[in-house]
C-alpha cells in the first residue's frame, strides 16, 4: 500500500475533535487508494484531521451508515445553473442570496427582472427542502418553513430535498452538528472562492438511526421552525399596527422636492439653519423631512433615542485587538453580519482574562438591549433575545439599553421599519466605509403613539416574538444534543 503525506495548514493535532491550535502544522497520512476514492483529489482539506476524525467518530457509531444523497441516501440535491441578472428598483420577484438562510426574517437583497434569462420559478424553494451554502462560506444551512417558503434565492445554493419529509429535520440537525459540518466541509474546493457541489454529498456520511428516533429529531427541529414563523408573524402585526397608527403610506410613495426637475442629478435646498455642520448631500435630503412632517401630524411628540424616556445609556465599544480561545475558554464573540441569525455561525470566543474589562463595560450583551449596526452595512437592528445574555458583540455594533421593558420592544419595531432605517442612515458618514457613532444613534428621532395602549400593545408584541426566539433556539439545541449523544456518539459497546 502506498502512503502520501498531505499538509494541510497552520494547526496541530489533538486527541479531541473539537480541540485544535495554532501552533503545528497538521498534517495526516493518506493511502494511495484514498486518493483515488474521492477522485484524485490533491487538496489537503479533503483529507484534513477535522473530516477523518469526523469518519473515525462514525465507525464508532452503531447506527448503519449511509450517505446524505445518492442511490441509498437520503436525499436529492442540486443547485441551479449561472444566470445574468436584470436588476429592477421594484418587481414581484424579490431575490435573496445564500448568505442570508441563516437569517430569522430576511429581507430581499434586490428585484429581478421578469426579462432575466432563467426559468424563475425554479429558483424558489420548496417548504421542508434544506438549504445549504456551497459557495464562499461552506455548510451553513437552513430549513425551509413558511417564512421562505416559495422564496427566490440564488442559483448558487444546493437544494436538499428529503426522500422522506420527515428526515429532513434530522438531516437538517445533523449538517448542523460539529461532525456534520466538518464532513461537508472535507469537500471544498476552490483556490480563492470555497466551493462544494451537489454531488459531493453523495460522499457524505450520515448514521441511519431508527425512524423513531429521526422522527422524534424531525419533529423538534420543525417546532423550532414553527417559533420562528410565529414570531415574525407578531412582528408582522406589530408594524402593522405601528403603520396605522401613524397613518403612514409605503414609504416609496414620498416623492423627492428637487430645485431643479430638468436636471439628471438629485438637486434640493437646504437652509443655513439646518445644515447642522454637515455638508454632505445624504444628510439634507428631503425625505427626512417628508418623514418627520408625517410624524409630526400623527404622534404625541417626536422624541430622540437619547432621551432618558427611551434609554438609559447608547454605547459604542471602543476598537481593540482581539485575543480568541477555544470554545469553553472564553465567551462568544460575535459580529453585525450575524446579528440577523438565531443562532449565529462561525462564532468566535474571546479571551476573558485578556479583556474582563472591556467585556463587562462595553461589550456585553443583555436580554431586551438593542443592537446596531455602524460600520459598512449601517442600521441592521435587533432586540437582543435571552439566549444571547452574557454573549459579546463587536465594536461595528452599537448598543442601546432601553428606559425599560416597556419601552424596548416598541423602539425596536420603529427602527426596524423602511422609516427608522431612513432615520438612522441619514447620519452616515465616511468616503469608503459608511459609519456612524453614538452621538448620531442618540440624535436619531424617535415618535411616540397618542393611544399608549397601541405603543404598549406593540411593544408587547416585539418581546413576545423574542421569547419565541429563544424558545425556538433552545428546542433546537435540544435537537442537536439528542444527534450527538443518541446517534453520532452512540456506540454499540454502550449497549452491553
Amino acid at each position: 500500500m502506498v502512503s502520501a503525506k498531505i499538509i494541510e495548514s497552520n494547526i496541530s493535532t489533538v486527541d479531541s475533535f473539537t480541540k485544535l491550535t495554532e501552533k503545528e502544522l497538521c498534517w495526516c497520512t493518506v493511502t494511495l487508494d484514498d486518493v483515488f476514492k474521492r477522485g484524485k483529489r490533491l487538496e489537503a482539506s479533503v483529507f484534513g484531521i477535522e473530516g477523518k476524525r469526523a469518519r473515525e467518530v462514525l465507525k464508532q457509531c452503531k447506527w448503519p451508515i449511509i450517505t446524505i444523497t445518492g442511490e441509498d441516501g437520503f436525499a436529492d440535491a442540486f443547485h441551479r445553473p449561472r444566470f445574468k441578472r436584470i436588476w429592477v428598483e421594484k418587481s414581484d420577484l424579490p431575490i435573496f442570496q445564500p448568505s442570508q438562510v441563516g437569517e430569522i426574517k430576511p429581507r430581499p437583497s434586490g428585484y429581478l427582472s421578469s426579462l432575466t434569462n432563467t426559468d424563475i420559478e425554479l429558483l424558489r424553494v420548496s417548504p421542508g427542502q434544506i438549504l445549504l451554502t456551497c459557495s464562499g462560506t461552506l455548510g451553513n444551512c437552513c430549513y425551509v418553513s413558511k417564512t421562505l417558503a416559495d422564496k427566490i434565492f440564488s442559483h448558487d445554493l444546493i437544494r436538499i430535498t428529503c426522500k422522506d419529509e420527515n428526515d429532513a429535520g434530522f438531516v437538517y440537525a445533523f449538517i448542523r452538528t460539529k461532525i456534520g459540518n466538518a464532513l461537508i466541509r472535507t469537500n471544498e474546493y476552490g483556490a480563492v472562492i470555497s466551493h462544494i457541489e451537489p454531488e459531493h454529498l453523495k460522499s457524505v456520511l450520515i448514521p441511519n438511526p431508527p425512524k423513531t428516533l429521526k422522527r422524534r429529531i424531525h419533529n423538534l427541529i420543525f417546532k423550532s421552525y414553527v417559533l420562528r414563523d410565529e414570531s415574525n408573524d407578531l412582528l408582522d402585526q406589530a408594524e402593522i399596527m405601528l403603520y396605522d397608527a401613524f397613518n403612514l403610506p409605503p414609504i416609496e410613495k414620498f416623492t423627492p422636492h428637487y430645485f431643479d426637475k430638468n436636471s439628471r442629478l438629485r438637486n434640493y435646498t437646504t437652509h443655513l439653519s439646518d445644515l447642522a455642520g454637515r455638508l454632505d448631500a445624504s444628510y439634507h435630503i428631503t425625505l427626512i423631512n417628508d418623514i418627520l412632517c408625517q410624524f409630526g401630524k400623527e404622534a404625541k411628540e417626536i422624541t430622540t433615542i437619547g432621551n432618558q424616556k427611551i434609554s438609559k445609556k447608547v454605547i459604542l465599544p471602543g476598537r481593540f485587538a482581539r485575543v480568541y480561545v477555544e470554545e469553553d475558554e472564553g465567551t462568544i464573540f460575535i459580529g453585525g453580519k450575524q446579528i440577523y441569525e438565531l443562532d449565529p455561525s462561525n462564532k468566535k470566543y474571546l479571551s476573558f482574562l485578556h479583556h474582563g474589562e472591556r467585556i463587562k463595560k462595553e461589550l456585553t450583551l443583555d436580554k431586551n438591549m438593542l443592537m446596531i449596526t455602524c460600520s459598512g452595512t449601517i442600521g441592521k437592528v435587533v432586540l437582543v433575545p435571552e439566549h444571547w445574555k452574557g454573549w459579546t458583540a463587536n465594536q461595528h455594533i452599537i448598543r442601546v439599553e432601553p428606559a425599560s421593558s416597556d419601552i424596548a420592544g416598541y423602539l425596536y419595531v420603529f427602527l426596524n421599519t423602511d422609516y427608522g432605517r431612513e432615520l438612522i442612515n441619514r447620519f452616515i458618514y465616511g468616503a469608503v466605509v459608511d459609519e456612524i457613532d453614538d452621538r448620531h444613534v442618540s440624535q436619531v428621532p424617535i415618535p411616540l403613539l397618542k393611544d399608549p395602549e397601541i405603543q404598549a400593545e406593540i411593544n408587547q408584541l416585539a418581546l413576545e416574538a423574542n421569547n419565541k426566539r429563544t424558545e425556538a433556539y433552545n428546542i433546537e439545541q435540544e435537537a442537536i444534543r439528542i444527534i450527538n449523544e443518541e446517534v453520532i456518539y452512540a456506540t454499540s459497546w454502550e449497549d452491553s
